[in-house]
């Protein structure tokens, strides 16, 4: 049996029950996600979107999923350590796919200002979420999405008003918690209007050392004027598997950072796509990756330039040892009209060993003649006479090395724009590297 099958007739099965745990807004586009899926099915490494993914692979085990939304003994508190020292966020967390109710921040978020469970949102302002829920994420075009809309019962809605600045950053920890191999299917919805300004730093953490797979979609509305950071922090261990992702709208003079760190995983896949859809929008979207063993670690992002005078600049850089596997596939397009466009992509790679693989493939579609346009990529080894020059002052071999993927990465990380994290992120980056962190301890790590 294809491993599409089990879920297909899984959703025939539970359908009503799925619906009856969730809410109206979320219960609406299921059936026709249902519809795409079974047309298209899981995509194979033929679609040259997926060629180093084999999706299939991942899902043909059987996974529990908690349809029956069951409550999981776990207190967040009791486990997570690791917020960011000295960072203030207001914390929130998502056990599995289950917004928790129970623990909120003790400083309140500005008035107007909404995060919380996807499912109570929608029922309390059912407008809103009507308006943007399932806006971005076409099911018709990616058959994970679809998936996770076919499953999907809650997730977290992050809504900021007009001209609303959120001057504290929000921190959302989603945990993996199970006894046995476990599916949770995520959602998240961001919705800042006209003006408003919030940053958002979501981390994945796993509690339990059993096998996880998570799909995670997040839908970010930018409107007009409108500034938002989202960070997310990849920090679980070898048996998970990650599918996410994120679409984002751009409307005129928006600015948006998107930065995305992997410092331990299984398997990863993530899709980034992002429209500029208003004059004069600015997008930096960066990516950082570490593996070793047999991790692997798949980005894929497409990058719309629709209106004219706007920004795009991306970097993506990934450090790979051992057996560890690295893709990268990044899509710029300039539509016709979109005049006076800058865009930049990087993408660079280093592989420590030779069993260590990188594919990269860039890629530059370009309509339009007063454009600024480049893109490139690389895949080297540690330098040997720099390594040879740092040994003959005394540094050893190890040390010379650590200090050299080090630096490489750091230009990803200095685009953070939160000061405490960036220390932060640099400290947890140093003890990857030394092998210190080489697996999720409960967030103890983080003490």
């Amino acid at each position: 049996m294809k491993a599409e099958q089990q879920y297909i007739d899984l959703f025939t099965d539970c359908e009503a029950m799925i619906c009856r745990h969730s809410a109206e807004a979320l219960n609406a586009p299921r059936a026709k996600a249902f519809a795409d899926f079974q047309r298209t099915g899981f995509p194979t490494r033929k679609q040259e979107r997926y060629r180093y993914t084999d999706v299939g692979k991942y899902f043909a085990p059987d996974y529990g999923l908690n349809l029956n939304r069951l409550a999981f003994p776990a207190n967040p508190y009791d486990v997570f350590k690791c917020d960011v020292p000295n960072m203030s966020t207001a914390l929130y967390f998502v056990v599995n796919d289950s917004f928790c109710q129970t623990i909120h921040p003790a400083a309140p978020l500005p008035e107007g200002v909404l995060f919380g469970s996807l499912k109570e949102m929608s029922e309390r302002y059912p407008e809103v979420i009507r308006k943007h829920y399932g806006r971005l994420a076409d099911t018709s075009k990616d058959a994970l999405t679809a998936f996770n809309t076919m499953f999907a019962q809650d997730g977290v809605l992050m809504y900021v008003p007009r001209n609303t600045v959120v001057e504290r950053p929000i921190q959302l920890v989603n945990m993996l918690r199970a006894d046995v191999s476990f599916m949770a299917n995520r959602r998240i919805l961001v919705i800042l209007e006209d003006g408003a300004q919030a940053k958002l730093l979501v981390c994945d953490h796993a509690m339990d050392d059993v096998n996880f797979l998570s799909t995670q979609v997040i839908e970010v509305f930018a409107g007009a004027g409108a500034s938002f950071d989202l960070y997310e922090l990849e920090e679980t261990h070898n048996s998970t598997v990650r599918f996410s992702n994120l679409y984002v709208d751009q409307q005129a003079d928006s600015r948006v950072l998107l930065n995305g760190m992997t410092l331990h995983n299984g398997t990863t896949r993530n899709t980034t796509e992002v429209t500029l859809s208003g004059k004069g929008a600015q997008l930096s979207l960066c990516g950082m990756a570490i593996a070793d063993k047999n991790e692997q670690i798949d980005n894929h992002t497409f990058i719309d330039h629709k209106a004219p005078g706007c920004t795009s600049n991306e970097l993506f850089k990934y450090v790979l040892d051992d057996q560890a596997t690295g893709a990268f596939a990044g899509k710029i397009l300039v539509r016709e009209g979109a005049q006076q466009t800058s865009a930049r992509q990087t993408n660079r790679n280093l592989c420590a060993t030779r069993e260590a693989h990188m594919y990269t493939q860039p890629q530059l579609e370009i309509y339009a003649d007063d454009v600024k346009c480049s893109h490139g990529a690389t895949v080297g080894q540690l330098d040997e006479a720099a390594l040879f020059y740092m040994q003959q002052r005394g540094i050893s071999l190890k040390e010379a090395r650590l200090l050299l993927m080090f630096a490489f990465v750091n230009e990803v990380i200095d685009n953070i724009q939160i000061d405490v994290l960036k220390d932060r992120l640099h400290h947890l980056v140093e003890k990857r590297f030394r092998g210190e962190l080489n697996k999720c301890q409960g967030c103890a790590i983080c003490k």
